[in-house]
């Protein structure tokens, strides 16, 4: 990720003051024991399986990633030109920690591991992906997840 320094004194000054969305209630679940977690992965990587759509411009939608997909096969289609995608390239899980997941499960640590992760592309209006997050909210019911892990990046 470009530091904030490191941009035009223009730029830097724009990103600074940019708005926090505000919503009008904070919704409030009551604390799981981890030992219970069915836990998936929520990215905004931009990533996604290598035969699905790329993230284009403005993309306000997600992109399912099954738990068995293989590393080769998941593109990062990030539009930023400022994202910086050595850590992605060394090691998949600095952005999408799968594998982590994968372990505690076997440690019995977490319950299980969500059938289906997702990702969507930041550097997108979070009040613009809304509708799209509230369409997840039935796949990951369906899926059993009881527990989100989300991985801004």
């Amino acid at each position: 990720m470009v530091r904030l320094e490191m941009y035009e004194a223009g730029e830097r000054e724009h990103l600074l003051n940019l708005p926090c969305p505000q919503f009008p209630s904070t919704p409030f679940s009551p604390p799981l024991s981890v030992g219970k977690a069915r836990v998936c992965i929520i990215s905004t990587a931009g990533l996604h399986p290598r035969e699905t759509e790329p993230f284009a411009l403005g993309d306000i939608g997600y992109r399912p990633i099954p738990k068995d997909i293989a590393p080769n096969d998941l593109v990062m289609s990030h539009i930023s030109t400022n994202f910086d995608r050595t850590g992605y390239q060394r090691d998949l899980n600095t952005i999408f920690p799968l594998d982590r997941l994968k372990e505690l499960a076997e440690q019995n640590r977490i319950d299980s591991v969500a059938n289906y992760h997702y990702s969507f592309m930041g550097a997108t209006d979070p009040t613009l992906m809304e509708q799209s997050a509230r369409g997840l909210a039935p796949l990951l019911k369906q899926d059993q997840v009881n527990s989100v892990l989300l991985v801004p990046v």
